[in-house]
C-alpha cells in the first residue's frame, strides 16, 4: 500500500530536517493544521498543497500528482502513482483531461469546498 500523502509530506520534511514549525513559517499554514495532515486526519487542500510544494523541494505538479490530484502518466513520471482512496470514475474522467483542465477543475473544488464551512 503506498503512503498517504500525509505521511509523505511528514516523511519529506523531515528528511529535509525541518521542523513543522519551520514549514509553518514559510507557508503560513498553522502548526495544528500540518499536524492533523500528517497524522491522516485532514487531507490538504490544493491550496494548501501549492503552499507546501517549494518549501517541501516539490513542483506543484508533482506534488499533486503525488496527491492524487493528477494523472501521472508512467512515461514522463516515472514511479509516480496515484494513492490508492480516489474514486475511479474521478481518476478516469480527469486522466482524460488536459493538466489545463485538472488544474481548474481542482481550483473549482477548493473553492467549493471553502464555501462549505
Amino acid at each position: 500500500m503506498t503512503n498517504t500523502i500525509g505521511e509523505l509530506i511528514r516523511s519529506k520534511r523531515t528528511s529535509l530536517s525541518k521542523t513543522v514549525t519551520k514549514i509553518s513559517n514559510e507557508t503560513g499554514i498553522s502548526q495544528a493544521h500540518l499536524g492533523r495532515i500528517e497524522r491522516g486526519e485532514r487531507l490538504p487542500s490544493a491550496k494548501v498543497l501549492r503552499k507546501l510544494a517549494g518549501p517541501l523541494g516539490f513542483s506543484e505538479t508533482e506534488l499533486f500528482t503525488l496527491a492524487g490530484f493528477l494523472s501521472s502518466k508512467p512515461d514522463d513520471q516515472p514511479g509516480l502513482t496515484r494513492p490508492s482512496g480516489l474514486d475511479p470514475f474521478v481518476a478516469a474522467s480527469l486522466a482524460a483531461e488536459p493538466p489545463e483542465v485538472q488544474r481548474a477543475v481542482l481550483g473549482i473544488l477548493s473553492l467549493l469546498k471553502s464555501l462549505r464551512k
